[in-house]
């Protein structure tokens, strides 16, 4: 398990040059075009930049990112577990590849600069699914949520099967010790941290118990091709169609990961009678590829259970970076995931001892 040094906070990216993103344009990219503009993005908490180029032609633009080490992919952002010993391939594209022959809506990639760090990609323009459904109706929100579904069947289920030994995903998964770093950096973070002191040595012993039992259970769910941030931030809504990004992550585990990361977002709180749809949908559309779930009850509560990890995962994430990337704009999101937390440990009974540890350090649990 390897993950970044979390004392060294990244080092501002300088522009790309310009002239040599003209240079790339004409000589490079398999249409013509040429540079008319260069637009910085919004960044998120990753080590990459993104900038849209609009060019003099067709397509009218592209997606230019920016890594802030070309030499960055020999060590993953997060923790992971499992990964081969020496990587030569930038995850990106190595994943890429492997989702291009599944069908799923991912961007092309029309040039790889490597020399430069810079990646030319498909624009699929800046409507997230978070963003098209604040303020849709109902109606359509469960439209949109289903055609995300819908691209997460198709990435569970063709990324699954046949395996591809020449992707990185399968490689790394959701083992034990890797579900268990997740729940270590709530504790570090979302907990130690965040309220400046160390939980008692008793609360701490019973809550990680707790936690590995959840954690046993997971890793030992068969193991699907799991994109690993599948959220309405990562999907771009394209006219017609959902695009699929931010995927170099990916990694085998549970079936419920993706989902719990779709359904129980930090960004976007869904009703929980639209969730009850949409996991039967999901299930129905599993059902369809010869992947049906018998038990659904059991699947719903393996759910929650996966949900209850990702959520204090994320947490810890948030206050990671708010503390060590001094990015405080996640901190918001820490009240929705924790109260996704709340109501799944109020809904199982064997999860009190685990809420009655947690719930003097976590006001959001109280």
């Amino acid at each position: 398990m390897t993950t970044t040094n979390p004392a060294a906070p990244a080092t501002p990216l300088a522009p790309p040059d310009s002239s040599r993103i003209a240079q790339t344009i004409a000589n490079h990219l398999p249409f013509r075009g040429e540079l008319a503009a260069l637009t910085a993005l919004a960044g998120d908490a990753s080590n990459r930049r993104y900038f849209r180029i609009t060019l003099k032609g067709t397509p009218a633009s592209l997606i230019l990112m920016q890594l802030a080490d070309p030499e960055g992919f020999k060590k993953s952002e997060e923790a992971v577990s499992g990964a081969p010993a020496k990587i030569t391939e930038l995850p990106f594209t190595n994943v890429l590849t492997h989702l291009h022959r599944t069908g799923v809506t991912v961007p092309q990639l029309h040039y790889y600069d490597r020399e430069a760090g810079l990646l030319y990609l498909e624009d699929f323009g800046d409507l997230t699914l978070a963003e098209a459904c604040r303020h849709a109706d109902r109606a359509t929100l469960e439209t949109l949520y289903r055609q995300a579904i819908d691209q997460l069947v198709l990435f569970q289920v063709k990324g699954t099967t046949p395996p591809e030994p020449r992707c990185i995903a399968f490689h790394r998964r959701f083992d034990v010790p890797l579900l268990m770093w997740e729940f270590d950096h709530f504790l570090e973070y979302g907990i130690t941290a965040r309220l400046g002191k160390p939980m008692a040595p008793a609360d701490e012993a019973a809550i990680r118990a707790e936690f590995q039992r959840i954690t046993e259970l997971l890793a030992g769910q068969p193991q699907v091709f799991v994109h690993r941030d599948y959220h309405s931030r990562n999907l771009m809504v394209d006219g017609s169609r959902i695009g699929i990004i931010d995927f170099q992550d990916a990694l085998m585990g549970p079936a419920t990961y993706d989902l719990a990361s779709l359904l129980k977002d930090a960004y976007i709180e869904l009703d929980e009678a639209v969730v009850d749809g949409l996991i039967d949908h999901f299930l129905n559309g599993l059902a369809a590829h010869g992947q049906g779930w018998t038990d659904r009850a059991a699947f719903r509560r393996l759910f929650d259970l996966t949900s209850i990890q990702r959520n204090f995962k994320a947490a810890g994430r948030f206050v990671y970076i708010d503390q060590v990337k001094h990015n405080p704009k996640f901190l918001a999101d820490i009240p929705r995931v924790l109260g996704y937390v709340k109501r799944n440990l109020s809904k199982y009974p064997e999860l009190a001892t685990l809420r009655q540890h947690l719930a003097p350090y976590v006001a959001e649990l109280q």
